[in-house]
């Protein structure tokens, strides 16, 4: 008899259990649950809440509680006819940062074995290894330098605790600052408002106002060196071209020693559809690269809500000259 009534005890509860799953299933798809596709509790790489902003978003950002998007609605348009970029964007799969556990990221993917630590991560199948934690050193899709860069390149990586210019509080400039956050658009200009954090935790927040005028840049005015560069924006059909020159070389293009010279010229690619972004770079640099850097596609998707981003933070350089260990970052 007791095993009998311990039975139907255990057969209550787990139906109970069942009818609760159950009834939780069909208010998320009445709109109750959390954003469209995300996991409960919202684990790594899961697409956030409308409004919201994902895991690996960044400093200084926070979403203005938005309306569900419309994964199928139709690309918006300005007066005159070309796409409106405008919208709060997260983006994915970025080159420069380094990841969340459990995304992969770059080219590789390698599972722990159950004798790794358990801290272990799967996209670069080491135990907390700071060396391996940059999708620009994980990815095989790399800036190919002369011969004659590649020693100060090493020597640069080994030293990046104390070479890299985000050590020194330095803008990260483009494109190590990937997408932005924030786009506002008109049929003259646009302004894209950018994230801190974005380089694991290294970058502040940033802007910049881009004129589209379709014109050639002035040359003069290109000798007047930037961490963003002198940029000019056109239209190539329903996508947006701006073309960066004139950059300081103080910058680097990601983590691993990848610098540049003041002769680099970037080219972005803003290709709206829909609620989702495609954004593409070419790095060219005639000084430094063999052959210019096409840079892994990155998609963007609207968030629905209104990503209001911090101003940049304070930062200072203290005993910069006195790092003594390599501990690469």
């Amino acid at each position: 008899m007791r095993i009998h009534k311990l039975f139907r005890t255990r057969l209550a509860v787990t139906a109970a259990m069942l009818l609760g799953v159950a009834a939780l299933s069909l208010e998320a798809q009445r709109g109750g649950g959390g954003g469209a596709g995300a996991p409960p509790g919202g684990g790594a790489g899961a697409p956030p809440a409308a409004g919201g902003q994902g895991r690996g978003g960044g400093f200084g950002g926070r979403g203005g509680g938005g309306a569900q998007v419309d994964p199928n609605a139709p690309t918006p348009k300005l007066p005159d006819g070309h796409p409106d970029l405008t919208g709060s964007w997260q983006a994915s799969g970025t080159i420069t940062g380094s990841g969340a556990p459990g995304v992969q990221v770059g080219d590789m993917f390698r599972r722990c074995t159950p004798f790794q630590s358990g801290k272990c991560m799967e996209w670069t199948n080491q135990s907390e290894d700071w060396p391996f934690m940059s999708t620009a050193r994980l990815g095989m899709n790399q800036p190919l330098y002369k011969p004659e860069y590649w020693d100060k390149i090493i020597a640069h990586d080994q030293w990046t605790n104390k070479e890299d210019p985000v050590m020194t509080c330095l803008p990260l400039g483009i494109p190590r600052q990937g997408p932005p956050a924030r786009i506002f658009a008109t049929e003259k200009d646009i302004t894209m408002i950018y994230r801190a954090g974005v380089d694991g935790a290294g970058g502040y927040a940033e802007f910049r106002m881009v004129p589209i005028t379709g014109g050639q840049h002035d040359q003069a005015r290109a000798n007047n060196y930037t961490y963003m560069g002198y940029t000019i924006g056109r239209w190539e059909g329903d996508s947006l071209v701006l073309d960066s020159i004139g950059f300081s070389d103080e910058t680097w293009l990601a983590r691993g020693g990848f610098i540049h010279s003041d002769q680099m010229r970037v080219l972005e690619k803003f290709t709206r559809t829909g609620n989702t972004m495609l954004y593409e770079v070419t790095v060219d640099d005639p000084v430094m690269l063999i052959k210019p850097w096409v840079m892994p596609p990155i998609t963007m998707r609207n968030s629905g809500g209104n990503t209001i981003v911090g101003e940049r933070g304070s930062c200072s350089e203290i005993e910069h000259d006195n790092a003594a260990t390599q501990y690469r970052h």
